[in-house]
């Protein structure tokens, strides 16, 4: 069995920053693990560009974002293992993985991040009604089938979902001649960034039909067509508003899920929210020495905060390997209101000054973000709107966290 320090699972922009900041801390020996032929995971099929304002300074597309770290990882001579799928991860830290050249093998690791990413939910969780023809995609399988392998799937479109990845879809089809009719989303607000709203849509008078959805699907051996009606307040569908859109693609952008099945079979409790392990500041399970970081722990909207995220958790597992990395002799849990949908961490275990990222329910404007133990108030701030789609943060100053039991994030007006 292989002994190493620290293993990293997934090659993508969170699994090479937490690497590089690994390394940066201290830790010599460590290893990437990535099922894919490359690097850089999704970013390779995000040619738009939009990444890295925050991380470098300047406007990127996907694949040069992800070059600027494997050029790092690669001049830091990190090994990688490449078109590795990694079977599972027990408790005790030992990872089963296998390739074609060493067929199934173990490592036993002292610490663990896991950097998976997410994926797409699929047609089959959204029961909707009519037959199986083709021509009926996941927005990221349209993205890859378009850029990577330079391949259409089809002229007429319409898209369920507004999330970012719908759509940036929406106007990539654009661009290669497809008339989009459409971008339905169920929610009466969308779920993507207020810049691709008017970059992707607004800009080529593109229709977001909000509080909609698709209730039926037409055609035999290829798509004919889609039945859309707009829904009520408990989201359901209105039968006098049923409109029927001839297309011959529908692309579905109706949200992402952490690829978890590695943390679930090593026993690390997930959110009920998030569907992401549960964590503390330093981005570790409730498994010591295994950390979680990236859209494995929660849906981001921007790749940057990815890579912020992944530096906490490369910090913090360089930290434990080291013995550093020392919890203090009480933990702060934290609850939110529902307004609130959830925070990431989800408990503060150690001393210091703690950022932690949230995000909301809905819409909500002139509203106020207040975080209290009890009727103390630890931090409140006001804000002219808070949406789904932005991810939220706030820092919590180690002197305001002395004698804290609990935190309670909640949303006021």
């Amino acid at each position: 069995m292989k002994r190493i320090d620290l293993v990293i699972i997934g090659g993508g922009p969170a699994g090479m920053a937490a690497a590089l900041a690994a390394r940066e801390a201290g830790i010599e020996d460590i290893l990437i693990l990535e099922r894919d032929s490359s690097l850089g995971g999704i970013l390779q099929q995000c040619i738009h560009n939009g990444f890295g304002l925050h991380t470098f300074g300047e406007e990127l597309t996907g694949p040069e974002y992800a070059w600027r770290y494997e050029k790092e990882v690669l001049e830091k001579k990190i090994p990688v293992l490449l078109n590795t799928m990694v079977l599972s991860v027990s408790e005790d830290k030992i990872i089963t993985a296998t390739n074609t050249e060493e067929g199934i093998f173990q490592i036993e690791a002292k610490a663990i991040i896991l950097a998976m990413g997410c994926r797409e939910r699929p047609r089959g969780a959204l029961n909707i009604a009519g037959t199986r023809p083709a021509g009926i995609y996941s927005a990221g399988m349209a993205q890859k089938l378009v850029n990577l392998k330079g391949y259409m799937p089809g002229k007429e479109v319409v898209i369920l979902g507004s999330g970012d990845i719908g759509l940036i879809m929406a106007r990539r089809m654009t661009f290669e001649g497809a008339k989009v009719h459409a971008v339905c989303e169920l929610m009466p607000y969308s779920g993507g960034l207020i810049r691709n709203i008017e970059q992707c849509l607004n800009d080529f008078n593109i229709p977001l039909k909000l509080s909609h959805t698709v209730v039926e699907i037409h055609g035999k051996e290829r798509l004919e067509g889609v039945t859309i009606a707009k829904v009520d307040e408990n989201r359901r569908p209105i039968p006098e508003t049923r409109e029927y859109i001839p297309c011959d693609t529908l692309l579905l952008s109706v949200g992402l899920i952490p690829e978890n099945e590695l943390t679930a079979g090593a026993g690390i409790s997930l959110s009920r929210v998030t569907n992401g392990a549960v964590v503390d500041e330093n981005r570790q399970t409730e498994i010591e020495g295994i950390f979680a970081c990236g859209n494995v722990l929660h849906v981001h909207d921007l790749v940057d905060f990815v890579s912020s995220e992944a530096e906490i958790a490369g910090r913090g597992a360089a930290e434990y390997i080291l013995g550093k990395n020392k919890a203090s002799q009480r933990v702060i849990n934290i609850t939110t209101d529902g307004r609130v949908r959830y925070t990431v961490p989800q408990r503060i275990a150690h001393e210091g000054d703690v950022e932690v990222y949230f995000r909301v329910a809905d819409v909500y404007r002139d509203a106020t973000i207040k975080v209290s133990d009890g009727e103390k108030v630890i931090l409140s701030r006001k804000k002219l709107k808070f949406a789904p789609g932005e991810m939220e943060s706030v820092t919590l100053k180690a002197d305001k966290l002395e004698g804290v039991e609990n935190l309670h994030f909640s949303i006021e007006f």
